[in-house]
């Protein structure tokens, strides 16, 4: 792997040495696709940096963009606690700073080591810090007890329980996150970088593991009060789980009820604005946010305007649509209008995807019923409202209203007369499904 490096100017100095580090060195002893590649730089000045045709973007600290691939490359750097926060940290990026020093600053050992390539082509490989180790037991461990300077980390990790599920949480790096929690850092956390740690996170490959971390270390009450007061609501046993146990053999955890809907949701590999909405509205009986609660969790976070709206739509409408089966299609006209269907078919597309997602967290917590033949289970639709009310919005959508309103005005009718023709005739479409 080359690093790419522009051609370095002649000196007497050391020449500054060039290394790989974080989550691309990561990913390469895990076999993972490379994503984003990171470069930090030992022994060098901006003076430096500029001379070899670098280009400087960092407003906290020293980081370069390369001429020609456009990577980021950082001065090595140690950072000082000095305020309450991620922002709370005093800089020093100097020509002293060792690789060491700037590794022992990195959140979690598996992202503190760095790499190398040397000019025969062989690969340096730098791991003070024991990542390559923790790697090969698929464990998540602080790299010192700075860990503890900045909330943020908390949020970090617990996206890297969701993207590495098979990876445990040492448990002296628990044990430091429930000190931070208890010391009340995870009160200083930005709303924007909050959101942007959990977005990230539930499209990660197994989400609901860091909402269990969360729980765990006690920030979720501070970060998700409306999900930590939800927490407590039991999963009940498969029988399967039930027959386990029952034969001294143990079982698997328990997905926690509130997170039943959001399971669902990443079983169907659906959209971010989906996942959220499952997150916020767990199953019955404790359900439904409120539309006061959706609001206020989307402002406390900063949440995007299409999640919010998606949210706040299902607080509003959920209970109607699952109520949808066998209304008459005026009824299913009106709940369509409600929604803002015929001119927002694709948030509508998403509330029914939720919708079902819902409803399969609710069946999972219903009681078991009697044994249903195969057949008849691959006969019946998961949540038969979403094809119904679809079947219907595409019906409505298929009324071509220029000529109805052509015909009204020369009949003599005006505004709100044209729009009951227009009505009239949406109902007629969806009626005719039915």
């Amino acid at each position: 792997m080359s690093s790419a490096l522009p051609p370095q100017a002649a000196s007497d100095a050391p020449a500054p040495r060039i290394y790989m580090v974080g989550g691309a060195v990561r990913d390469q002893l895990l076999g993972r696709p490379v994503q984003d590649r990171d470069w930090v730089v030992v022994g060098a000045t901006p003076q430096w940096m500029s001379a070899q045709g670098f280009t400087p973007v960092g407003k906290d600290f020293p980081v370069f963009l390369h001429p020609q691939t456009h990577e980021e490359y950082a001065l090595a750097r140690t950072e000082r606690k000095s305020g309450r926060g991620y922002k709370g940290f005093t800089v020093y990026a100097e020509p002293s700073v060792t690789l060491e020093q700037d590794l022992a600053r990195r959140d979690l050992t598996i992202n503190a080591i760095a790499m190398r390539q040397l000019a025969d082509g062989r690969q340096e490989w730098i791991d003070p810090y024991g990542g390559r180790a923790d790697l090969q037991r698929k464990r998540l461990r602080h790299v010192s007890a700075a860990f503890a300077e900045d909330p943020l980390r908390i949020l970090r990790l617990a996206r890297f329980a969701a993207r590495f599920a098979d990876f445990s949480v040492a448990e002296d790096t628990m044990a430091l996150m429930r000190g931070m929690v208890q010391a009340g850092e995870a009160a200083h956390l930005v709303p924007e970088r909050v959101w942007q740690e959990l977005a990230r996170g539930l499209m990660e490959h197994a989400p609901l593991r860091m909402f269990t971390v969360l729980h765990d270390c006690g920030a979720l009450a501070v970060v998700l009060p409306e999900l930590a007061q939800r927490w407590s609501q039991p999963a009940p046993q498969s029988q399967s789980q039930s027959q386990s146990q029952s034969q001294s053999q143990p079982a698997p955890s328990p997905t926690p009820a509130a997170l039943q809907a959001l399971a669902a949701a990443v079983r169907a590999q659906a959209p971010l604005a989906v996942r959220y909405a499952c997150l916020l509205h767990g199953p019955a009986p404790h359900g439904t946010a409120t539309s006061a609660q959706a609001q206020a969790m989307a402002a406390r976070l900063k949440v995007p305007t299409e999640l919010r709206e998606l949210a706040l739509l299902l607080a509003r409408q959920r209970q109607a649509i699952d109520a949808s089966l066998h209304t008459d299609a005026a009824h299913t006209l009106a709940l369509l209008e409600h929604c803002d269907a015929l001119r927002r078919p694709e948030r509508f597309a998403q509330a029914l995807w939720a919708c079902e997602c819902m409803a399969q967290a609710d069946a999972a917590l219903a009681p078991p019923l009697p044994a249903q033949s195969a057949a008849a289970k691959a006969a019946t639709p998961a949540y038969p409202q979403r094809p119904r009310l679809l079947a219907a919005l595409q019906a409505a959508q298929s009324v071509d209203t220029a000529p109805i309103a052509a015909q009204a005005a020369r009949q003599g009718l005006q505004g709100p007369q044209i729009g009951a023709q227009i009505q009239a005739a949406r109902i007629a479409a969806v009626a005719a499904l039915f």
